[in-house]
Formats: C-alpha cells, structure tokens, sequence
C-alpha cells in the first residue's frame, strides 16, 4: 500500500472523533466535561437534557459476530430482538477487548463515529421522540450534541424497536 492510500493514523479516541465530526462540520458541538459521564444518568446531568437524549453504544455479540446497538439512556437494549435483528438467536454482552476491537474504543467513551463498515450498527427506535441526541465523542467525558437525523445519517445504522423501558 503506498504512503497516499495508506488510512490516516489517529492518536487517540478523543481525537479520533474530533477529526471525524470535522470533517462533517459538527466539531464544535462537541461537549467536554470535567466530571465522568459514563453512565447515562451523568452524562445527562451533565449535558441538561433528558434522560433519553443520550445515546448508550451498547457492544453485544451474536454468533461471535460484534454488534453496536444504540440505545436511550432511560432504556435497556432487548438483546432477543438485538440477536433476531443481527441473525442469531443470542446476544450477550461483548468483552472490554471484544469493544475495543470491534469499534477501537474503549467502554465508557465508544462513540458511533468513525467505525468499521462491517460492524452492523443498529439504532433504538425509541430516538424518534427526540429531534437531538447526545451520543459520545470517544472518552468517559466528553459527548456531542446533534440532530438525531445526522447521528443516524452518519452511523449508517438499521432503526428498529432494540429497546424496552
């Protein structure tokens, strides 16, 4: 491979992530925080919205195969209807090293920008309540604020029902 055509190397997640939103223009949304908001309910009290605007980048496998659901922060992932979506009859919950090598971040910060185009992507229907949602920008503290219809644009992800209260 020559040096033109070779991938860009990123040096970290937050980056990662910053050069992505960049390159789509939505950089400056990005939201930094000096407390964590690794779970839902601090990353919403945090941003100040609702519970539900917050994008959970939930890491399941089915079949050995890794799956991102992106879930709301006020619902858990119904992983029966994640496994039947993703073709098997079993979802559980992906290892530390099986997230970080299915999407290249870390749990906590993995973030539905910049990933593999074969890891199959699905995204909580449940998002339909809101016309903005706030996902993570690549660490335990920093998030982005954005249309709901971009992050599905982006993330090139399957809208279904992968979700109950």
């Amino acid at each position: 491979m020559s040096e033109a055509s070779a991938p860009k190397k990123r040096t970290g997640s937050a980056e990662r992530v910053r050069e992505y939103l960049s390159e789509h223009g939505l950089d400056r949304d990005i939201l930094v925080f000096q407390e964590s908001t690794k779970t839902a309910q601090m990353a919403a009290d945090a941003a100040g919205c609702e519970l539900g605007q917050i994008v959970k980048s939930l890491v399941f496998t089915v079949n050995d195969r890794p799956v991102l659901a992106l879930v709301a922060g006020d619902r858990r992932g119904d992983s029966d209807a994640i496994a039947t979506l993703a073709g098997g009859s079993k979802a559980s919950f992906a290892s530390a090293e099986t997230v970080r090598q299915a999407t290249g971040y870390a749990i906590g910060g993995v973030s539905p920008f910049d990933l593999p185009d074969d890891l199959l992507v699905l995204i909580d229907e449940s998002f339909e309540r809101f016309d903005e949602v706030v996902p993570a920008a690549g660490t335990p503290s920093s998030m982005v604020r954005l249309p709901r219809t971009t992050l599905i644009e982006l993330c090139g992800g399957t809208v279904a029902r992968i979700s109950h209260e």
